[in-house]
């Protein structure tokens, strides 16, 4: 993401590209280490608090929950849901950064004299961004809901493969199933639109306390403003993902019928049975999820993007209309009018008397050279 505290370029196909790539792998790293405690808030957001001796226990709860799944599904059960998220990430982070990059630069034109963009106009391109992503994602993001939660129910057919799961689906429950969720999720765009202008501040901020530029932030500080933006906006946001995972889920158990009929039916009941509460079963495991996700991520997607913008070649444009190193340009053909020959005469005239009135200096080594300058 482009620092705001610098000047700003709207983005090429270089700068997409980097940015999409950089997301997508960052997402696929952090996804796969905090996996097991992604299947556990999924299936505490759905389905409470697992069954046991020591389920009471607030500080055994993720234990418990591991010690259920590997007894019953085995070490494959903790990483139910990989595929289909990994899967997702890579349209996700490519979408979502192609279209927040875009809309930034198309918000920038009014910003501010610093050559920052308000948080409202930050707002605008990070909700832009989650609404494109939620709209194009949202059937992969049901079957990982699917698959991470259906080792709970023997009375349900498994989905076999993430294929299978997108089939049956379409099949049984049509469009309507593959988008079920889709209002909570994008309500859900506030959490974005909470955490990137959080992120972008808080970076801008750190750089200026450390007297750099936010491009050459170091990786703990990038660290430190991604985890705690995540967790301002995790906390702030989280009944929407509890309310999300329940109308995903509840469309594979058939025989059981729709427990909610919608968003409204859905929040009115888990208050009705289980209070507020019920709308932060998970939370404390997804802060724990939450923070070495967003560092992972983050601090990942920001080094991985550097490294990209150095070694991805220029654009052609880009390079066209920017100087080579050593200073000179490439003559580019065009019409040139009488003006343009007089400036050149002039030009060459001056250039002839300077090299009379100075003497040529023999050159000597280079750092004789240096040592002048």
């Amino acid at each position: 993401m482009s620092g705001d505290g610098e000047s700003f370029h709207f983005p090429t196909t270089r700068d997409i590209f980097a940015h999409a790539i950089a997301g997508a792998s960052a997402g696929a790293i952090a996804a796969t280490f905090v996996c097991p405690l992604d299947v556990i808030k999924t299936r505490l957001q759905v389905h409470g608090l697992p069954q046991g001796p020591q389920s009471g226990r607030k500080g055994s709860v993720i234990i418990t929950s591991l010690q259920h799944i590997l007894k019953n599904e085995g070490f494959r059960g903790m990483y139910r849901g990989l595929s289909p998220t990994i899967l997702a990430l890579l349209p996700n982070w490519a979408v979502y950064f192609t279209v927040y990059e875009q809309l930034k630069g198309q918000l920038h034109s009014n910003g501010d004299s610093n050559k920052q963009l308000t948080v409202g106009k930050n707002m605008i391109a990070a909700a832009g961004a989650g609404a494109a992503t939620a709209l194009t994602t949202n059937p992969l993001w049901v079957v990982k809901t699917r698959l991470q939660t259906q080792g709970m129910r023997p009375d349900v057919v498994p989905y076999k493969s993430i294929l299978s799961a997108l089939r049956r689906i379409t099949h049984e429950e049509g469009i309507r199933g593959l988008y079920s969720g889709i209002l909570p999720s994008l309500a859900g765009i506030s959490h974005v639109a909470i955490q990137f202008p959080a992120y972008e501040r808080i970076k801008s901020f750190m750089a200026k306390k450390e007297n750099t530029e936010v491009d050459k932030l170091s990786p703990p500080s990038v660290a430190i403003a991604s985890s705690v933006s995540k967790v301002l906006a995790s906390v702030m946001t989280y009944p929407h993902e509890v309310i999300r995972s329940r109308l995903q889920e509840q469309g594979q158990n058939r025989k059981v019928g729709m427990q909610y009929a919608g968003v409204v039916d859905c929040i009115k009941k888990v208050f009705q049975k289980e209070g507020l509460p019920g709308f932060y079963r998970g939370c404390a495991t997804n802060l724990i999820r939450t923070t070495p996700s967003a560092v992972i991520t983050f601090t990942s997607y920001e080094m991985m993007q550097r490294f990209l913008q150095r070694v991805l070649p220029l654009d052609k444009e880009h390079s066209q209309k920017h100087p080579k190193p050593d200073g000179n340009v490439k003559p580019q053909p065009q019409n040139r009018g009488a003006g343009d020959k007089e400036n050149d005469t002039i030009l060459r005239q001056s250039q002839i008397q300077s090299n009379k009135i100075t003497p040529s200096i023999p050159l000597g080594n280079k750092d004789q050279l240096t040592a002048k300058h």
